[in-house]
């Protein structure tokens, strides 16, 4: 069941609902106020039948009579009643008829003259008692209410009639108020069957509004934003992969088949085999690195975590540097470290969190050429943040949003060696860390990479 159909069908509930207890409600309070009405027509016949009974005064017995002939109409089944009261063995005369109880002569005698009013299904019964010289009596009048019976039967059956209709029509304004309000969202989900791998460009009409449904459009756009950026990277990832490893694979090869292909003396044999070996080194190097970025796609569970000294490990990374660029000028600056030790300690795997910084380190000594590359530490209370300036040849600032792309070089880079790996892995690690990674370059006068790693209270 569609949801526009649910929805006109609980408004029709909800309504209809509503409808039936207001409904009961002015149904009930009519219902006894036609009761009340026939009550007070009785009570006037009750005591009018008293006076009748028991005036002694001829001339106001026949006004009396003419009261009732001229102005009061006669009531349906109109049936008097009168009883004797007798207060020595509290006793009734006549016998009582069965449709007369004791308990309502009782409640008459208690009233005293005020009236009491009884009723079995639609007969009504007004009684009094009437203080006479010969004695005590008890004057009874009922009636049967049909004429507001038949009145409480119309509106019972004109209410149901109109409930009924009113349900359709509630159902039928709710059903197209449901579909003008999730017009929208047909339009959108028509708009989103059309999308596929081949057609990523497509996005939803956006309209300047500020309800849910101008905010969904927003955030579906977006998110088709997203998943273009991540299938085009994915297909440059798998094509410059496919291709990055073809290449020594393909210079391997040759080189076995040249070597193979007819007896050769022990030099060309050496040759052959040292340059099997530099592109066999070069590819386990590509296939360690897309090991590594591969790795940091996960979440880090089955990495080893402990309590990690940034300024200790940022003197590790130098010796690595060092190691592999003896020639290096890289230059570390402690700023004011903080004075409680314990907050200048980070939670992470040593062994990827150095090789992320180490690559930030060996790129900015290569793309400068080993000129002098400074590195900051400095905390800020929530991150140690280590800053990495170089003076090297810059990226273009229209390729700076693709640098965390794999294998992705600047057009400036294509003499220096390189796969594009070590920067996209960097920023893996240091995500995979709850930490930060920003960029800012300028061509011809340098890079300056930002790592913000946050830091804990070891004392806590």
């Amino acid at each position: 069941m569609k949801i526009q159909t649910k929805t006109s069908i609980l408004f029709t509930t909800l309504t209809s609902a509503f409808f039936v207890i207001l409904g009961i409600t002015i149904y009930f309070f009519i219902h006894k106020a036609a009761n009340t009405d026939f009550d007070k027509r009785l009570e006037l016949r009750a005591r009018i039948s008293a006076k009748f009974r028991f005036e002694k005064d001829h001339v106001s017995t026949e006004a009396f009579r003419e009261i009732q002939r001229k102005y009061l109409e006669k009531l349906q089944d109109e049936k008097p009643y009168v009883f004797q009261f007798h207060k020595a063995d509290s006793s009734y005369s006549p016998v009582l008829p069965p449709e007369i109880p004791r308990h309502y002569l009782d409640a008459i005698v208690k009233a005293d003259g005020g009236t009491v009013f009884n009723q079995k299904k639609f007969r009504h019964y007004a009684g009094l008692l009437y203080h006479d010289e010969t004695g005590d009596f008890i004057v009874i009048k009922s009636a049967t209410n049909v004429y507001g019976e038949e009145l409480m039967h119309k509106l019972r059956n004109i209410m149901i009639i109109t409930l009924l209709c009113s349900a359709v029509v509630i159902f039928a304004i709710g059903h197209l108020f449901a579909k003008r309000t999730f017009r929208p969202f047909r339009s959108i989900n028509n708009k989103v069957t059309q999308i596929n791998k081949n057609n990523l460009h497509v996005r939803l009409e956006e309209t300047d509004g500020t309800d849910e449904i101008a905010e969904l459009t927003r955030t579906f756009n977006k998110m088709i934003d997203r998943i273009e950026v991540a299938f085009e990277s994915q297909n440059n990832f798998i094509s410059n992969a496919s291709h990055e490893l073809r290449t020594p694979l393909t210079a391997i090869i040759g080189e076995a088949d040249l070597a193979l292909s007819k007896d050769r003396s022990a030099d060309d044999y050496r040759q052959s085999l040292q340059q099997i070996s530099v592109q066999s080194a070069r590819l386990q190097h590509l296939i360690k690195g897309l090991l590594d970025l591969a790795q940091t796609g996960f979440d880090g569970k089955k990495l080893t975590w402990q309590e990690l000294r940034l300024d200790e490990l940022l003197f590790e990374v130098k010796e690595s540097v060092d190691d592999i660029l003896p020639g290096n000028d890289v230059v570390i600056y402690l700023g004011s470290l903080p004075d409680d030790e314990s907050k200048i300690f980070t939670r992470g795997t040593r062994d990827i969190l150095k090789s992320a910084i180490s690559n930030v380190l060996v790129n900015a000594c290569k793309y400068s050429d080993n000129k002098r590359v400074e590195v900051h530490l400095h905390f800020n209370g929530e991150y140690g943040i280590i800053t990495v300036k170089d003076k090297g040849i810059g990226i273009p600032e229209q390729e700076l949003r693709h640098i965390y792309d794999p294998f992705f070089r600047a057009s400036n880079a294509t003499n220096y060696e390189g796969y594009g790996i070590g920067l996209p892995l960097s920023f893996n690690i240091i995500r995979l860390h709850k930490g930060k990674m920003e960029v800012h370059s300028v061509v011809g006068e340098g890079t300056t990479v930002t790592i913000s790693i946050p830091v804990i209270n070891t004392n806590r």
